[in-house]
């Protein structure tokens, strides 16, 4: 089962709260899937703070991070090795029913999708954190998507990771 409803609450509660790097070491989780996806080993990690994804040669983490200042990049690309990896963040603002409607959207994606990891925070059923991955011809992708119901934002992230 992708989707959990969990009992901790959420250490985010702003989208401006969230920050982005790469290479840090796993953080406490709350839920984590493990998937081969394209013959890469592939670590969906659910934080309190948000997410963190291991793919390959790549430790990316989306989180609010105690001393690290909030505010996500539009894009970041790095070389790893063999791996050219891409990722952007999008940060959107909905009206109440356009924000539900989407959360609605989210979550079903999320759980029908075999490569997905996905979590309902206490307090609202429209505060989710989700993830999924999929193989793409040349390596794999993920997205995930952070939800404010007390602001109506939404956090969308893609990144590839494509084999050079």
């Amino acid at each position: 089962m992708s989707g959990i409803t969990l009992s901790t609450p959420y250490l985010d509660t702003d989208a401006e709260q969230l920050s982005f790097s790469l290479g840090r070491p796993a953080l406490d989780a709350l839920a984590v899937r493990h998937l081969t996806v394209g013959g890469l080993e592939v670590e969906l990690r659910l934080l309190g703070a948000s997410h963190q994804v291991f793919a390959g040669p790549v430790r990316e983490t989306v989180a609010c991070l105690p001393g690290v200042a909030g505010g996500l990049p539009a894009t970041a690309v790095q070389d790893f090795d063999d791996w050219g990896y891409h990722f952007g963040a999008r940060v959107r603002h909905f009206a109440a029913a356009q924000f539900s409607t989407r959360v609605a959207w989210i979550r079903s994606r999320s759980g029908e999708h075999p490569g997905a990891l996905y979590g309902i925070f206490p307090g609202s059923a429209e505060a989710v954190t989700a993830l999924i991955v999929e193989r793409h011809s040349t390596g794999v992708s993920w997205r995930t998507w952070h939800t404010y119901p007390q602001s109506r934002q939404i956090v969308a992230t893609h990144t590839r990771l494509e084999a050079r």
